[in-house]
């Protein structure tokens, strides 16, 4: 059975240490010392590994089941859910007027990794109320704030969000889900969704589905799409629940993972539903939810790499196999640990080189969400809206590609449920399609968030890392070498991709989407190379004030090694991007 132990060290690292949240001069900030933070990250350790990570396995073995149109979850799930909501989890980021603790976003980020990789199933449930409740929180009327943020907050009730149609996915202008005004002010809802998160448990007293659909009458496509708040219950004026809405689930998917999630198929019955917002403005307010779901989904892409590095570095540590090369290492022992042979070593580093990485790319990118939220940074809103689909891309991408490194290291024992790791690669697999395709993603990348704002934020993030290199050069041989020329070889290779972008992508679209992909792993390499450069100089200077040698000579060989093995991949994107489009467009659609 596979365990789980949160990286609270690296967390505290990475908070103070390299974000310096403290001294931040974001509005709330100063309150995050070490105390305060190192106690809320350890209880949120408490309760994922001892209530939500033995729990994974079940979910995923039970997975769920309907009974007379009601979800039922995994046994241990709703006990377990009420010990997260009693622990006021849920709502550590939420706002206070609805029952929120008003904590960072960056905090609600660390714990939610936590959650993530000790049971990423269990974690949807209240991660799409989350969801939900922002959008609600961003669009809605004061009088539905009112209404359902407090239950929503408490995960008394729980949230959802409804776009996908048998008949259309990424191409939400297709959908046909209708709905019809009333005297009273309602709509009826009436169409199916699937695919909906969620959609239908036993673990809530209520929940509020956000549905896409369109109003008679309206513009065509996507301008047409309205935003509607459809509640399993109705809710009295006094805010009790009133009577079964004409909602209802019509079936669970059969799906490769993430089994203790109910993934539902949604029929809507002339259901009543509330417009949120304006009307055909739908699609504003849906991405309100989709922004923070697809950097949520990073979080779970490289959340479950965590834990599956773990696992494997767990079982190297003890599998006895082999002898190394240079010599016994344990000559008493019938053979060494696998530890001792350089292709294990290497598979481990890529695993840790990774992981960490991105740990440290996604806590930048809450602190950007929180600098821009709560100090109305319009750089800080530009820079992380350029960044969401090369969190959710490219590290969903790197998150699966570990879990199968993980898998690896454990040979035969990797392929087998017994030890865990399989389950990981499975669930790890949803992260590179939901919310967007991660070729989705790169499209989106390319084809909206480079010229976004004159290009603004891309050239930004250039100047930002050219500052940091200009900064920290000279004063330690070493660091130049093994950091900050290997990232400025990097930088260079991504500025080269964009101009290749601009000079052919207008006259060409081809050109420029047919390297989207690639560009957006360059673009993840360099975010990746350019959190080693400051986790590299803060443990060195950690180092310097005599800190825990250790944990920090570490850090920066971790470092070493990315900069080394992984950030020279920028060379080769950038080739292909630069191959243009004629290698992927040569054959016609009947010639494959």
């Amino acid at each position: 059975m596979p365990s789980y132990t949160a990286p609270v060290r690296d967390m505290q690292f990475l908070l103070h240490d390299v974000l310096e949240v403290s001294q931040a001069g974001i509005p709330g900030y100063e309150e995050l010392d070490r105390d305060t933070t190192g106690a809320i990250l350890e209880e949120a350790a408490k309760l994922a590994e001892n209530v939500l990570a033995p729990l994974n396995p079940v979910g995923d073995a039970q997975g769920c089941r309907l009974e007379n149109g009601v979800v039922r979850t995994p046994d241990g799930f709703k006990a377990a859910f009420d010990q997260m909501r009693e622990g006021g989890w849920t709502a550590l980021d939420c706002d206070p007027e609805y029952g929120g603790q008003g904590l960072p976003y960056l905090m609600s980020t660390a714990v939610g990794e936590m959650f993530s990789a000790a049971n990423m199933a269990f974690n949807m449930y209240q991660g799409l109320t989350h969801g939900a409740y922002n959008a609600i929180h961003a669009h809605g009327s004061e009088e539905q704030k009112a209404t359902y943020l407090p239950k929503m907050v408490s995960c008394e009730w729980g949230g959802t969000m409804n776009l996908t149609e048998p008949h259309c996915g990424t191409d939400l202008g297709l959908i046909r889900t209708r709905a019809e005004p009333q005297d009273d002010g309602s709509y009826r809802i009436t169409g199916n969704k699937i695919w909906i998160s969620a959609g239908e448990h036993d673990m809530v007293e209520n929940i509020v589905h956000l549905v896409l659909a369109k109003i008679p009458g309206g513009p065509e496509g996507v301008k047409g799409i309205s935003l509607f708040i459809v509640p399993k219950f109705l809710v009295n004026e006094d805010g009790s629940l009133g009577a079964r809405n004409a909602v209802s689930c019509g079936g669970l998917e059969s799906k490769m993972g993430i089994h203790g999630n109910a993934t539902c198929v949604m029929n809507y019955d002339g259901a009543t539903g509330f417009l949120v917002g304006e009307a055909h403005k739908g699609m504003r307010a849906m991405f309100t939810m989709m922004n923070e779901a697809r950097l949520g989904v990073g979080l779970q892409g490289y959340a479950q790499g965590v834990v599956a590095y773990e696992n494997a570095l767990g079982f190297a540590k003890e599998r006895q196999q082999g002898r190394a090369v240079t010599g016994a290492q344990m000559p008493d022992a019938p053979a060494d640990t696998i530890m001792v042979h350089p292709d294990v070593r290497r598979n481990l580093m890529d695993q840790k080189s990774i992981t960490e990485g991105a740990r440290a790319f996604v806590f930048w990118g809450a602190s950007l969400i929180d600098q821009a939220h709560r100090s109305q940074d319009k750089q800080a809103e530009g820079l992380i809206s350029l960044l969401t689909p090369v969190i959710k891309g490219f590290l969903t991408d790197k998150g699966f590609e570990t879990c199968v490194l993980a898998q690896q290291t454990l040979g035969g024992s990797g392929f087998t449920r017994e030890w865990g790791l399989e389950q990981f690669v499975r669930d790890a697999r949803i992260t590179m399609i939901y919310e967007g395709t991660n070729g989705v993603q790169s499209l989106d990348l390319v084809g909206r968030k480079l010229a976004a704002d004159g290009g603004k934020p891309v050239m930004g993030f250039f100047e930002m890392v050219k500052s940091f290199i200009a900064e920290n050069k000279g004063a330690d041989a070493d660091f130049d070498t093994q950091f900050l020329e290997p990232l400025k070889a990097a930088s260079k290779d991504l500025q080269s991709a964009a101009m290749f972008f601009m000079q052919n992508g207008m006259k060409s679209p081809d050109e420029a989407l047919s390297g989207s992909y690639d560009f957006m792993h360059l673009f993840g390499h360099v975010c990746l190379g350019f959190m080693w450069g400051r986790m590299a100089l803060a443990a060195r200077k950690g180092l310097e004030a005599g800190g825990d040698k250790a944990f920090l000579n570490a850090k920066i060989a971790t470092g070493r090694y990315y900069m080394a093995r992984q950030l020279p991949a920028t060379s080769m994107h950038r080739a292909r991007i630069e191959s243009g489009a004629a290698p992927v467009m040569a054959l016609d659609a009947e010639s494959f």
